[in-house]
């Protein structure tokens, strides 16, 4: 493989050099920051709330942890995180600080802000020393970083011994005929909705393609194992529209 070659990646189904996809998801993040949660709604009918719930329901969390939230943009995820613990602290990191800011605003009308940090930063290049977090969770993320091994490696990198991995992400369904079923809404709906909600047909247009250029259950499994994760499982939600992959470093 050349080297012009190794340095491609995937922006939905185009190909794109590996050093600007990194920009092009933040273009597209930067446009839909605030109706991101408003859209979530809209696409998944509001089950991304029970979904979220179930990832929550899995983690478990406990008093006193600490999470790092990858691509967590508008906190959902740590929020959840921190009302389940009683009391804990999260980091919310991503790529695009505009995400951020809204996330920040949810913060204070929840009253959370003292026990959250916010950073801008990259998932395969964490700006934390080894072993800091107990609990790692990147939701609906992990198919827009260049190089998704990058950011399991460093996951199991910062998670302390006897820490979590957990991964929400939209996957594939196993049934071909469902899958095709949803495959006309995505591609028919969804860029729509985008453009009457957010006014942006072609980010959601892109975050429809990326859903389908994602490995399957089996073999994000492996990636999750090759990290150095023991006891990697995942568990489908709604068929297997998403999915989550669970992982510990032992």
């Amino acid at each position: 493989m050349s080297d012009e070659q190794e340095r491609k990646t995937h922006f939905g189904f185009s190909e794109v050099r590996e050093e600007e996809k990194a920009g092009r998801v933040q273009g597209v993040f930067r446009s839909v920051a605030s109706k991101y949660d408003v859209m979530n709604d809209a696409m998944s009918l509001g089950i991304h709330r029970l979904w979220k719930d179930a990832m929550m329901d899995w983690l478990a969390p406990r008093p006193g942890q600490r999470l790092l939230d990858v691509a967590g943009g508008t906190g959902d995820i740590s929020f959840r995180f921190l009302k389940r613990a009683g009391h804990g602290h999260a980091t919310v990191l991503d790529l695009t600080e505009p995400m951020l800011v809204e996330g920040r605003k949810r913060a204070e009308a929840e009253a959370l802000s003292g026990s959250l940090d916010w950073v801008v930063g990259d998932a395969m290049a964490l700006p934390f020393a080894d072993n800091s977090f107990d609990v790692y969770t990147i939701s609906f993320g992990i198919r827009n970083v260049t190089r998704p091994q990058e950011a399991l490696n460093e996951a199991f990198r910062v998670l302390k011994p006897g820490g979590r991995l957990m991964v929400l992400e939209f996957s594939q369904i196993p049934n071909e005929m469902m899958q095709k079923v949803y495959d006309l809404y995505s591609f028919n709906i969804i860029p729509r909705m985008g453009q009457m909600i957010a006014g942006d047909r072609d980010s959601y247009q892109y975050l429809v393609e990326s859903i389908r250029r994602f490995p399957d259950q089996e073999t994000f499994l492996g990636m999750v194992r090759a990290a150095g994760f023991d006891n990697a499982k995942y568990r489908n939600l709604t068929m297997g529209v998403a999915c989550l992959h669970s992982g510990w470093k032992i």
